[in-house]
């Protein structure tokens, strides 16, 4: 049975995946079984200042980003290592403090599509947080990574002794949410319009 191999967006055809971080047969070279649960942050004033640098936590007050940070975890990923597979189950959100990631969804078959490559400042999983939904994608480390973890439970625990500080990482995600939204519509109506070109279809000039 062939090993998964990535293509990058909108190409039909497979490819071989990127060198410096995955095997050449797409598979990871380690995988966590299962990742732990990681360790708290050594210092919430050093985590704070990190996430200053994070577009989602910009606007934080300061005495509700350390309220915040103090609710982190840590975790490592060693180059290759899968952090998660696309239908897994999870309750975590994850910030990347150092390294790459690389973010992949199955097409068809064992051939899989690179989405994006993501670095230190980037987020993820937060839909997570709410719903427990299964991953939609799988997230693989492109080099060595360092992660910052908020789970379900220590986000209950941030509404419980600090809900200013909750109030304010939920703030954040309404506008993340509506970001994403907007570009993901755009985004359908672009595929939509290169289908309708590619059909030879001119919906115009039937209307």
């Amino acid at each position: 049975m062939s090993a998964p191999r990535f293509v990058t967006p909108w190409f039909v055809w497979p490819r071989r995946p990127p060198t410096d971080g995955l095997r050449s047969s797409g598979r990871p070279s380690s995988v966590a079984s299962p990742p732990s649960r990681g360790r708290f942050v050594p210092s919430a004033a050093d985590t704070a200042a990190f996430l200053k640098t994070v577009r989602l936590f910009k606007q934080f007050a300061d005495p509700e980003l350390l309220a915040f940070a103090s609710r982190l975890r840590e975790r490592s990923l060693r180059r290759g290592q899968v952090l998660f597979r696309e239908g897994d189950g999870g309750d975590e959100m994850f910030v990347v403090q150092r390294g790459s990631i690389v973010i992949s969804k199955a097409v068809t078959g064992r051939v899989e599509q690179v989405l994006a490559r993501d670095s230190a400042g980037s987020f993820f999983g937060e839909m997570s947080l709410f719903d427990r939904s299964p991953r939609s994608a799988t997230i693989q480390a492109e080099s060595d990574v360092d992660l910052l973890v908020l789970d379900r439970d220590n986000l209950n625990l941030l509404i419980e002794v600090n809900p200013r500080a909750a109030a304010a990482f939920f703030h954040a995600l309404v506008y993340v949410f509506i970001e994403r939204l907007r570009a993901s519509s755009n985004l359908v109506a672009e595929v939509t319009r290169w289908g309708l070109e590619a059909t030879g279809l001119d919906m115009e000039g039937r209307a």
